[in-house]
């Protein structure tokens, strides 16, 4: 599905059953920025409702928070493209903060930076985190503190990278290419609200564990590439990732 409007940002919203937070979700969304509400099989009319609210609808039966973002990808036109979620926890307006860098020709991929507001992440979900967060810094030589799912980049680099996971690694396997072929990635900081309605991912200790397994998958599939230490320089320029205001 190829879109023809033209925007300047298209807004990837990987979504099911989102049908409480669309509403704000899309009152937030800044001038220019198109959404891309991607419905990964709701069944309480959340694409119904985003088609209402004048966002661009795109079904994907493949169910995977990495199958939607991915559809999202390729369905998107303009020459940049944001993700964010669905559910309330980030708020889109913040989005040009992200693409400011990528804008201006000083990064390559932005993440969110993850500020939790009050009973906005669960306990098991941050532990998590941190623990994959060690991890990347260990295996990448690189200062990144959280893989939260609100990112930017230009369409044609983002689709470059060939991302092939469909599930919930998609995000870290976004962030280990990127970093393989030196992208200068940097860090915005975001608040972190509590999500609206009921948690399907990190939200839950079940999710949380799937969501493990599935970044273990990735990390184990991409060759160890730390700048220090036995491993081997990769040849090229440093990354440095740093947060940004």
């Amino acid at each position: 599905m190829r879109l023809e409007t033209q925007f300047v940002v298209d807004v990837v919203l990987p979504c099911l059953d989102e049908r409480g937070a669309l509403p704000w979700v899309m009152s937030r969304m800044p001038p220019g920025y198109r959404a891309i509400v991607v419905d990964n099989g709701s069944t309480d009319g959340s694409g119904e409702l985003a088609l209402e609210l004048g966002a661009v609808v795109v079904r994907e039966e493949m169910r995977g928070f990495g199958a939607a973002a991915h559809a999202g990808l390729v369905a998107a036109t303009a020459d940049y493209v944001a993700f964010c979620d669905c559910d309330g926890s980030l708020d889109p307006a913040r989005l040009p903060a992200l693409l400011a860098p990528v804008m201006a020709g000083a990064a390559d991929l932005v993440l969110g930076n993850r500020r939790p507001l009050r009973g906005s992440w669960p306990v098991h979900a941050r532990i998590a985190n941190v623990v994959l967060a060690w991890l990347l810094r260990r295996l990448t030589g690189e200062a990144v503190t959280d893989l939260g799912p609100m990112r930017a980049g230009r369409r044609t680099e983002l689709l470059s990278l060939g991302l092939q996971d469909r599930r919930s690694g998609y995000p870290l396997e976004m962030f280990l290419k990127a970093s393989r072929r030196h992208w200068r990635v940097i860090q915005v900081p975001v608040d972190y609200a509590p999500r609206t309605g009921r948690s399907k991912i990190t939200g839950t200790l079940k999710g949380t564990l799937t969501a493990v397994r599935d970044m273990a998958v990735q990390l184990t599939a991409v060759p160890g590439q730390r700048r220090t230490g036995a491993a081997p320089p990769l040849p090229g320029p440093e990354l440095r990732l740093r947060d940004s205001d």
